[in-house]
This record gives structure tokens, sequence and C-alpha cells, in this order.
């Protein structure tokens, strides 16, 4: 079982990428703000992070700079916004631009992590 951590103070976006990707045996850990999802990766053991970029505080570009400068920097993080031009891209691995689909997340996970794409044509 791959485990993610998801990074966002938007509870309504923090259940539904915890729901969805419950469905597909994800095990997933929530962090609600930034400081806490640093926190818990550098505790952690973390096959990918998802992290909202306009967090107060520290924003998801630091969070990403944080794991690239980590000793685990090869993990794969998605970073996801309204406003994807606020994303500076070095650091992130792939990009969801809000809204976006329950397939599309799913996609992304399983192509980062390289987990098998089953019965995506139920999403």
């Amino acid at each position: 079982m791959y485990n993610i951590l998801v990074i966002d103070d938007e509870e309504s976006i923090v259940l539904m990428i915890t729901m969805a990707l419950a469905r597909h045996d994800f095990n997933v850990e929530v962090a609600t703000s930034s400081r806490e999802g640093m926190r818990m990766f550098n505790n952690g053991c973390f096959d990918l992070v998802i992290t909202d970029i306009r967090m107060p505080g520290i924003d998801g570009n630091q969070v990403a700079r944080h794991i690239r400068n980590s000793g685990k920097s090869s993990t794969p993080i998605i970073g996801m916004s309204g406003t994807p031009w606020l994303l500076e891209s070095g650091d992130f691995d792939a990009v969801l631009a809000k809204p976006f689909s329950i397939k599309t997340l799913i996609h992304t996970v399983k192509y980062l992590t390289a987990a098998p794409l089953k019965a995506m044509a139920s999403d």
C-alpha cells in the first residue's frame, strides 16, 4: 500500500482527496497547514506528497523546496492550485489546476507511484 501525504487547509478538498485515494487502496495522512505537513514529512515515510499552493504562512512552493532539499528529495510532489501560474514548476512532478476531476487525480497519483491503473472506467 502506498502512503500519501496531503497538505491543504481546505477541509472540503482534503475530504474529497482522502475519500478518492482510499477507494483506490492508498493510505492517506493529512496535514492542514504547511508547517504540520513538513513536520509529518520529516518524521514519516511517504511515497507521494500532494500540496496546495496558497496556504497561510508557508506556501506550497516552499513545502516542495523543503522536500527537494531533504534526504528524501526523490519523493514525487503534486502541486495543486486554483491559480496554477503561482506554481514554481521546478520542484513539482505534476500540477493539478483546481477544479480537477477525481479521474485526473487518480491517474496522476497512480502514474507517479507506479501503482496499477485498474478499474479506472468506473470513476
